[in-house]
């Protein structure tokens, strides 16, 4: 009895060092972000921070970029809600979120700040299962009560319910989950509050919020690795991240009672759907019979007036110059790192989007 006591501390005690020591590895990137942000005034260089999301994406585009117009742009991934911040603070000349501003954070910029969609994505359901060849069915109600810590173990009879004929192990579920304020958290969450009232009463949705299960890691790199060092470990990462990680992720049922395996295809289906003027719109628990429940858009975050800080006029001219080619020419990098490129809906309302940013009240773009 001794020995299985001992057994069962010493595995606990590994996985609460593996989370730790995943947290602590990502854990100096908005110091870095803060410090290159606030020490360039070159025209030529632009500054960018934010979601993890669209990192692999973003450090494509902006390579591309310089190739052709030989402008720099440095962007660092620290998260949404990072990115929000320093944009807040003045520090950077765009942030990037996969989650729009709440009334909190527009109070306090104080001013009209543009979202500009960038691409979609999907947030998939991975996991840690050594030995498991069989890809996972998960429902929604599973999805969140594995994530609100009532089911325990990977052989529970509600997740062998969903998968018939696979055979599941014997394993403790550990949960992962961002700690950071994330854009991805607030797609995860914004979906969870639509499938589970459970999850909608208990824990809502945002950026940030407080889990009832499960221990955080920074960032997508946080999360990943956790996920990818436990066995029997769960968490929610974006595609693009999971595929680059080589990590096992699940199918979703979707509305339509399809599991849907997450692909270019099904997120850039879930995102067929009308987008308003101001660009902001959900895709989580998409209507789309193909269409993967878990999606959602990530937006280049501006100020409307770019008339601040002492910018020049030239420097907001590059950056509204630079956003156009993301939504335009950037788009054909999307598929081959696994992000969905813009709907030509989604192009023209960035389109008029970018076309009402100004410089002292006179329009960038002419």
């Amino acid at each position: 009895m001794y020995f299985k006591k001992f057994k069962s501390k010493l595995f606990q005690t590994t996985i609460l060092i593996a989370f730790s020591l995943a947290a602590c590895n990502s854990s100096d990137t908005s110091t870095t972000a803060q410090t290159s942000a606030t020490s360039s005034s070159d025209d030529n260089a632009l500054l960018g921070a934010g979601s993890t999301f669209i990192y692999p994406l973003f450090s494509k585009l902006f390579s591309e970029y310089n190739k052709t117009n030989g402008l720099k742009v440095n962007y660092q991934s620290i998260g949404s809600g990072g990115g929000i911040l320093q944009l807040t603070n003045k520090t950077v000349d765009f942030g990037d979120s996969d989650a729009p501003l709440n009334d909190e954070q527009k109070n306090k910029i104080g001013v009209p700040v543009l979202h500009i969609p960038m691409c979609s994505g999907a947030v998939v359901i991975t996991y840690n299962l050594p030995g498991l060849n069989d890809t996972l069915n998960l429902t929604p109600t599973l999805i969140a009560n594995i994530f609100l810590g009532k089911i325990k173990n990977w052989n529970d009879a509600q997740i062998a319910s969903a998968n018939p004929g696979v055979k599941l192990p014997n394993t403790p579920i550990i949960v992962a989950h961002r700690s950071d304020g994330s854009g991805t958290t607030n797609i995860f969450t914004t979906y969870l509050t639509q499938v589970s009232p459970d999850w909608n009463t208990k824990v809502g949705k945002g950026s940030a919020v407080n889990w009832p299960a499960g221990l955080g890691g920074k960032g997508s790199e946080g999360v990943s690795g956790l996920v990818k060092q436990t066995p029997g470990g769960i968490g929610y990462v974006e595609l693009a991240y999971a595929m680059q990680n080589k990590m096992a992720f699940a199918k979703v049922q979707n509305k339509a009672g399809k599991f849907i395996t997450p692909t270019v295809e099904s997120t850039s289906a879930a995102g067929n759907i009308q987008i308003p003027a101001d660009g902001i719109v959900s895709l989580t628990n998409t209507d789309a019979t193909d269409g993967y429940p878990i999606s959602g858009f990530t937006w280049a975050l501006i100020y409307k007036d770019q008339n601040y800080n002492d910018r020049s006029e030239d420097r907001a001219t590059k950056l509204v110059k630079l956003l156009w080619w993301n939504i335009h020419d950037g788009q054909k990098y999307c598929e081959g790192l696994t992000y969905a490129p813009l709907s030509q809906n989604a192009v023209s309302v960035a389109e008029n989007i970018l076309r009402s940013a100004t410089y002292n009240g006179k329009q960038i773009l002419q």
